[in-house]
């Protein structure tokens, strides 16, 4: 029964890659991110997260050497000792579990690490309270905030915000129960507030800004993959898929050939069998009826959100790589910077065939292509826009409704003369 075994496990891996979470059904873009993360890449951000670590360092390093200089000055001195060894133990303890876990890391584990954070931060001012002077005192609750940022790539943004929040407000309260505001003393107190809450914060947005960005890039790249295929194809990672039917498909059958499996089939097992013919068929009618510019769009994360396509005729199949690779760049930078506005989309339109002008030229015909924007005005499109329109065919802008809309005449072979 290895191969009927084989065959549910592969049908239930087909399934499962359809329940991506965040991403559209087939995109593209977020069916590499998973199979990058399969094997435990982060894009290249534990590379930020390494540098972070050297900044929390470099800050625990001055920490200790501020503490150092001052120690005469503590009433108690074995609370703020004990606030620096628990912080390098945790510091250490967590920068080994990234070490070998990667980019993987537990809850439970995040969880005793901010307990231990917090502990910092409550024994360093039990040892500064009496001084009456939070930020001109505070040495490992500071650190403490850099220390947050030795998890920037593996926990969710909102974890460590809320953890720097908790931080603020706990130097916030400390400072006004404590230290008396004055023109003298508020500065070091703004300073020291700022200089613990505000790394973790910027270190997110920069991880955060930095992941987004290259998944955008890999999903730009992805895409451009379409400008070579054939006039009618599957999708990008359908090859994959289809490979992975095939193979359960023949190791079903030679399951029942060589009498491994027995006639008739369970239950079971005759649906499996059904599902894989029935996503094999699937395949073979969508290589028949679906051009690159369909797979171009749907199967990206960022066009799948922001545009739609309407070509009846499939006359996208008919634009060679230059054409292709100018209308697919001009769809692109219309709708991809978010800068000009949150809802800009993009409408494409192809087709039908233009009447041909010159009854002699039988070889080419006219495609005209129609993109109508929304919240995309004229005065702020790219100039490199305008150069990849070029590369598909004259064409025309106008303005409607406030947003770009652009008449494109494509000329290309024609499928009846080839």
């Amino acid at each position: 029964m290895s191969g009927a075994r084989r065959a549910e496990d592969l049908r239930g891996a087909v399934t499962e890659r359809r329940r991506l979470v965040g991403v559209p059904a087939q995109s593209t873009a977020g069916r590499a991110v998973v199979h990058a993360n399969a094997h435990g890449a982060t894009l290249g951000s534990a590379h930020l997260g390494l540098g972070a670590g050297v900044i929390c360092a470099i800050q625990a390093a001055h920490g200790l050497i501020t503490f150092a200089g001052n120690v005469d000055a503590y009433p108690n001195v074995v609370p703020v000792v004990l606030a620096w060894l628990l912080f390098i133990g945790a510091f250490a303890t967590m920068s080994l579990s990234i070490a070998t876990r990667g980019d993987r890391l537990p809850t439970w584990l995040f969880a005793s690490y901010l307990a231990a954070l917090a502990s910092v931060v409550a024994l360093d001012f039990v040892a500064i309270w009496p001084l009456q002077d939070i930020g001109s005192n505070a040495t490992a609750s500071v650190t403490a905030g850099f220390g947050l940022m030795t998890a920037v790539v593996q926990r969710p943004s909102r974890e460590l915000v809320g953890a720097a929040i908790a931080l603020f407000a706990a130097f916030v309260a400390a400072i006004l129960v404590t230290t008396p505001l004055t023109a003298e003393t508020v500065p070091a107190q703004l300073t020291v507030v700022s200089i613990a809450v505000f790394p973790p914060i910027v270190a997110v947005f920069a991880v955060r800004r930095f992941q987004r960005m290259v998944q955008l890039e890999l999903d730009r790249v992805l895409v451009q993959s379409t400008v070579s295929a054939p006039r009618f194809a599957v999708g990008m990672l359908a090859s994959e898929e289809l490979a992975r039917l095939d193979l359960a498909a023949e190791e079903l059958l030679d399951s029942v050939a060589s009498g491994r499996t027995a006639l008739p089939l369970r239950p079971k097992l005759a649906s499996t069998a059904a599902s894989l013919a029935t996503e094999l068929r699937l395949h073979l009618i969508e290589g028949r009826r679906e051009t690159w510019l369909y797979h171009a769009i749907t199967e990206s994360e960022q066009l799948g959100k922001s545009a739609t396509l309407k070509d009846t005729g499939s006359l996208a199949g008919l634009l060679d790589p230059r054409q292709r690779d100018g209308l697919l760049s001009a769809i692109w930078m219309l709708v991809a910077d978010k800068k000009k506005n949150l809802s800009s989309t993009a409408q494409v339109v192809i087709g039908p065939v233009l009447p041909r002008i010159d009854p002699s030229s039988r070889r080419t015909i006219t495609v005209p292509i129609v993109i109508t924007t929304t919240g995309v005005p004229r005065n702020r499109v790219d100039p490199s826009t305008w150069v990849a329109m070029a590369k598909v065919g004259r064409f025309a802008d106008s303005t409607e409704k406030s947003s770009l809309r652009v008449d494109i005449e494509c000329i290309v072979p024609n499928p009846a003369e080839h």
